[in-house]
């Protein structure tokens, strides 16, 4: 299949960024859209606890997220060259009440192989542990697909994304896919501690510090 080559040539100059194809029959989007492109782009700086800072880990966010552009602006014209249909989902979340945005890059990530959602919520790989940045495009078209994962890896025994917390809003409670987000974190209290920062910061805290605390991906 021409479109899938030429997308997987496009990841074939990026060896760090880590890449899948998941189909939608999880998704309310399955009706328009066959399959999802998932791909985690690792932040600069890979913090720990001990040299990490708000503006550090930031500062990754956007480096990142510069990266992810870019990837898009190469993948969109294969797919307009073959006519294909696709979507870019916005990464912002719909409101902050329910805290959701309107495709869930993690879940699909999850779908696609890519990793699975560890004990802070957040997407773990086995390169980069959760340190890095997600997007996605859903395609309709049919690809070949990664092999789903559908629990937590996360040793049974490991509380270090927990005891960082600053708000404590960590559960210790271990994934599957059939569990609600709200058995793992309490993603209130979580978005009050990060929006009490914008009248000092101009925008939420980032507040990554059960990223850098995860062992996962640490060289």
């Amino acid at each position: 299949m021409k479109t899938e080559t030429e997308i997987r040539d496009v990841f074939s100059e990026c060896p760090d960024i880590i890449y899948g194809f998941t189909d939608l029959s999880y998704s309310s989007y399955q009706e328009s859209y066959h399959s999802a492109l998932v791909f985690a782009v690792p932040y600069g700086e890979q913090l720990t606890p001990d040299d990490y800072t708000e503006e550090r880990f930031e500062q990754g966010i956007q480096s990142a997220r510069t990266r992810l552009e870019s990837i898009v602006a190469q993948i969109e014209p294969i797919l307009q060259k073959h006519q294909v249909k696709y979507w870019i989902p916005p990464v912002a979340q719909e409101n902050e009440t329910e805290l959701k945005a309107l495709f869930s890059f993690k879940t699909a990530a999850a779908h696609a192989g890519i990793g699975w959602f560890g004990k802070n919520d957040v997407i773990i790989t086995e390169s980069y542990g959760p340190r890095v940045r997600l997007s996605a495009i859903l395609i309709d078209e049919i690809f070949e697909y990664g092999q789903p994962i559908t629990a937590g890896r996360c040793p049974d025994d490991c509380t270090k994304c927990i005891d960082i917390c600053p708000c404590k809003a960590l559960k210790n409670q271990q994934w599957t896919v059939d569990l609600d987000r709200s058995e793992i974190i309490d993603y209130q209290k979580c978005n009050r501690m990060r929006s009490a920062f914008i009248p000092k910061l101009g925008r939420k805290n980032a507040c990554g510090l059960c990223l850098a605390a995860c062992p996962f991906g640490k060289q």
